[in-house]
Order: C-alpha cells, then sequence, then structure tokens
C-alpha cells in the first residue's frame, strides 16, 4: 500500500467573509525547491549592518548591493526574495536549500560586498572608514516561521531608503 506524505497533501485556504466564504486550494508550488532527495520552502531574514552603524550607504549603493546580492544568490543557488536597506543596514529575504551551508554563505556576501563597494565607491567609504572593513563581523539571521513571508517582505520594502 503506498501512503501519501502528509506535506504533499493539498492545502486549502477559506476566501471572502460570512456566507461568501468558499474553501479553495492553494496553489503553493511555486514555494518549494526540490533537489534529487528533498523539498524544502526554507526562508531567512538576513540584517547586516555598517561597522559602528555609520550612514554609509546611499541610494546609489543600495541599488548595487541588490545586484551583488542577487547575482551572489544565483551563485549559491537560492533565490533573493527581497531586498531592501537604509543608511546603515541592509535587509535580505532569501530561499535556500537545506544543504546550504548558512555561516559560509553569509561569510561570502559580506566579503564580496565590502570588496565590491570598496572598489566601486572608494570616496564615499572612505569618508567614514579608514581600515578595509566596512561591515560589522556579527550578523543576524532569523528563518521565517515566526511571521508570514508578505508580512515580513512589506517590513522590508518599507524600509527609510536613501534616495539615489
Amino acid at each position: 500500500m503506498h501512503r501519501k506524505l502528509p506535506f504533499f497533501r493539498p492545502f486549502y485556504s477559506i476566501v471572502g467573509v460570512g456566507k461568501k466564504a468558499t474553501l479553495t486550494k492553494r496553489n503553493m508550488k511555486n514555494d518549494f525547491v526540490s533537489s534529487a532527495r528533498s523539498v524544502s520552502d526554507l526562508k531567512a531574514h538576513l540584517v547586516l549592518c555598517t561597522k559602528y552603524r555609520r550612514k554609509v550607504f546611499n541610494g546609489e549603493m543600495l541599488a548595487r548591493l541588490k545586484e551583488i546580492f542577487a547575482d551572489l544568490s544565483e551563485k549559491w543557488s537560492c533565490k533573493l526574495i527581497e531586498f531592501n536597506g537604509e543608511e546603515d543596514h541592509i535587509h535580505l529575504l532569501f530561499q535556500y536549500y537545506p544543504q546550504m551551508d548558512l555561516s559560509k554563505f553569509v561569510n561570502n556576501i559580506k566579503s564580496v560586498a565590502s570588496r565590491r563597494l570598496r572598489s566601486e565607491f572608494p570616496e564615499r567609504v572612505n569618508e567614514f572608514y579608514r581600515s578595509y572593513v566596512l561591515g560589522r563581523s556579527s550578523y543576524f539571521i532569523a528563518s521565517c516561521g515566526g511571521v508570514t513571508v508578505s508580512t515580513l517582505r512589506k517590513y522590508i520594502e518599507n524600509q527609510d531608503t536613501p534616495e539615489v
């Protein structure tokens, strides 16, 4: 006898209010990523701050950072869902495979982004830092189980982004 696994059962949601409410099947296939032996839906929220929380980033730098992170996410086989930031920190929301080593990914994107920003915007970075360090060695990362992804996406979209 073949048993269906519980996470492959269809998901349903209630649409409408009161007597007009209907039960509809949600299409969640686009949220899942699959590899040879697993199907997963892992998303993480990453926050990176500048050293001493100095207000280094401007609109042009944030636009370039988004390009850098999108490129690196693709190389690491993960998907950048949302990116935004303010003058002293940035937020990334991304989806990844369970096999990915998050600490190596985070350290890689921090070092590559810092190196590229220092080479492309030397005047701006040198106004704030004399040494080669742009960001802190620490970071914040959390899985997206506590809040819905749409809520987190709205939070990231509503960051106080500086003008270009």
